[in-house]
């Protein structure tokens, strides 16, 4: 008899709710500062069920929140922190018990000038050797770009018929050769790795090994291929039997070392464009925006239609991080395609009962195919398509479409991207999100092998337009010297220019300014 092992679940939990929504789970917090005196302000909107508010601070590498930091009344929408110091940055989180038993969380990384990060660490841009010749250009250029925000940047060629087996060494060999290696970014049809006997959808025709990204990423967990002997999945990519060379683990095993993600538009027969025009069109558009040519308006959309859903809230996804960007009150329920078609939001969230190539409510891979929204990142959540390596899968669909260039699978569980506004990048969060546990809420299945990023893990929020025409000349006024000479940028937020130097195009370039220059 084959040994399967039923992960399945209800979808409709025996807890008590009373006409909640998705956003009564999250506390939708902002801050604000001043610098003399120096104090922190959070702020949120009031929450008439609220019986209490309470506060935890902690350093944004430490691993728990420790005891509270400061509890407040129910009527309580701010909170001001005087114990706080300009160049250091503080995270917050902010639990809301209320009458309706609904347990509220809020969380915000915030800071009082904080200096700007110099160096990034180590990228591995892994292609695969199908789609290479035809874009070498590109790919060189988003090498320059990924240099160009603090990274250096190796690459490596891997041909799609390669194992995982093979995928994993290649990684594993570069975080040998390059102690410093952060991140992979994973661009093609790289061989996809699946893992696991689960079904995080809920739905039994779906147990099985999922793809499973995170593994690449944890580089000293030993993983097995010996013991799950499923073959009840109705799509034969999810059957997993010993030795087929996917892994038997459903949880990742230990804490993923590698911020990791992955653009991958093969499969998609509803876009009229092949598979190598989707990715060149996904690599322009990736250099548009880091380089401020796509225009972004700082807010954000959701689109749900599951509601509290017993208490999953899924949507909370959206509530919980899009406050932190751009403050509640430029956070706004849409609909996604209608409104996305015509109106610019920089983060959207959209969730609905779901299949391979949609979500209902939200829309499909068709619509993807024939319009262009206008979201850079995006969030969404519903049956079926968080097993994203099926044809025409909607959570690929968005990046073979305009300008959005991330997505990921949001509720079970939960993401955290609250990071990415103090000027973290996106891989950043994708291995938080993957590691995470218990220090933030995460609904079911944490920690498991499913979670993963669609995207250019290397991205951030928060662009800058980029200082043109640099020239470099031998000084003729100072003996070995050079004159940088360049246009400067036209973004009006620039206050100054640090000059950084690398003895390789695509290694770590050092700081030579110590202070700005004006």
């Amino acid at each position: 008899m084959k040994n399967i092992a039923i992960t399945t679940f209800l979808f409709c939990f025996a807890l008590q709710v009373f006409s909640q929504v998705s956003s009564d789970y999250a506390v939708r917090v902002s801050a604000s500062y001043t610098v003399s005196p120096a104090t922190i302000t959070l702020q949120w909107p009031a929450n008439p069920n609220a019986i209490q508010y309470i506060i935890y601070k902690k350093a944004k590498e430490e691993s728990n929140w420790g005891a509270a930091y400061a509890t407040l009344l129910p009527d309580a929408i701010s909170y001001t922190d005087t114990d706080v110091q300009i160049d250091s940055s503080y995270e917050y989180k902010i639990y809301c018990s209320n009458t309706t038993g609904v347990n509220a969380f809020g969380y915000i990384l915030t800071a009082i000038q904080l200096h700007n990060t110099d160096y990034r660490g180590a990228c591995l841009l892994l292609v695969d050797t199908t789609i290479t010749s035809g874009m070498e250009n590109e790919l060189f250029r988003l090498m320059e770009d990924i240099s160009g925000d603090g990274w250096s940047v190796m690459r490596k060629n891997v041909a799609r018929d390669q194992s995982p087996d093979f995928i994993r060494t290649v990684i594993k060999n570069a975080a040998i050769e390059n102690p410093e290696l952060q991140c992979v970014f994973l661009f093609g049809h790289v061989p996809v790795l699946y893992s696991g006997n689960f079904n995080p959808d809920g739905h039994p025709e779906h147990l099985g090994a999922w793809p499973a990204d995170a593994i690449y990423g944890d580089l000293d967990a030993a993983y097995t291929d010996e013991t799950i002997d499923n073959t009840i999945a109705s799509r034969p990519e999810n059957w997993n039997i010993p030795g087929d060379g996917k892994l038997d683990q459903t949880s990742l095993i230990s804490k993923v070392e590698l911020q990791i993600a992955r653009v991958d538009l093969s499969n998609m027969p509803s876009f009229a464009q092949s598979e190598e025009v989707l990715l060149k069109n996904y690599l322009n558009a990736d250099h548009a925006f880091r380089n401020g040519d796509i225009t972004v308006i700082e807010r954000a959309l959701i689109d749900d239609n599951f509601g509290a859903f017993s208490g999953e809230a899924f949507a909370s996804s959206g509530w919980r991080n899009f406050a932190p960007m751009f403050g509640a009150e430029n956070t706004f329920e849409l609909d996604y395609f209608t409104t996305l078609q015509n109106e610019n939001y920089e983060w959207s969230y959209g969730c609905g009962g779901g299949w391979y190539q949609g979500a209902g409510g939200v829309g499909s891979t068709t619509d993807f195919a024939a319009d262009t929204v206008k979201t850079i990142f995006t969030m969404m959540f519903g049956s079926y398509f968080g097993d994203w390596d099926a044809t025409d899968d909607f959570l690929r669909a968005p990046l073979a479409s305009g300008i959005t260039l991330t997505n990921c699978w949001a509720g079970r569980p939960h993401w955290q991207f609250h990071h990415m506004v103090l000027g973290e990048n996106i891989g950043y969060s994708t291995r938080l999100s993957q590691n995470n546990t218990s220090l933030y809420v995460a609904n079911i299945f944490p920690h498991t092998v499913h979670i993963a990023l669609m995207g250019d893990p290397t991205l951030r929020m928060h662009i800058v337009k980029p200082s043109t025409e640099i020239i470099a000349t031998i000084s003729t006024t100072i003996p070995n010297a050079i004159d940088i000479d360049y246009s400067p940028s036209t973004d009006v937020s620039v206050i100054g220019y640090h000059v950084y130097r690398s003895t390789t195009q695509f290694g770590k370039y050092e700081r030579l300014t110590e202070s700005v220059i004006n």
